[in-house]
């Protein structure tokens, strides 16, 4: 792998590191508020008294749940970003896969709408979509490299 590839790998595990690490705290953040905070918290583009509500316990799970998701996703980044700080593959996938694609479903339906501000929201996917686009160009050389040497 030659240096501007190991470089390259390094700046996307640092930005999966940054990224992992706002995630795992925003799920505690949910996980540790009420529904109308939690709401808050993901949606902070939107006037906070106009989502206060009473609302049900099953509503309440469900934001809990992606709480925990966040929680475990901003791990899963982290610890990938370990392995892609090595020079692993298979690492570079799990946080594309992981980090990447839970960043296109926020960017379709929290960002585009407007619901988040740009910071952290907006930024934490430019992250992500910044450390795809250094790592995956290694991978495919990497990765065509190997076929050629087979055969």
């Amino acid at each position: 792998m030659s240096n501007a590839q190991q470089m390259a790998l390094r700046a996307a595990a640092i930005l999966w590191v940054v990224w992992g690490l706002v995630h795992m705290l925003a799920g505690v953040i949910i996980l540790s508020s009420d529904a109308s905070g939690g709401f808050a918290a993901v949606a902070d583009a939107v006037d906070p008294a106009s989502l206060q509500h009473d609302y049900a316990p099953a509503v309440g799970g469900i934001l809990h749940q992606h709480g925990w998701n966040l929680g475990w996703i901003g791990a899963a980044t982290v610890i990938a970003a370990y392995f892609i700080w090595r020079g692993n593959l298979t690492a570079i996938w799990v946080a594309g896969m992981v980090g990447g694609l839970a960043d296109v479903g926020y960017l379709l339906f929290v960002d585009f709408p407007g619901y988040a501000n740009f910071m952290p929201g907006t930024v934490m996917t430019i992250v992500s979509a910044s450390a795809v686009l250094l790592s995956f160009p290694v991978w495919l050389r990497q990765r065509g490299a190997a076929d050629l040497a087979e055969n």
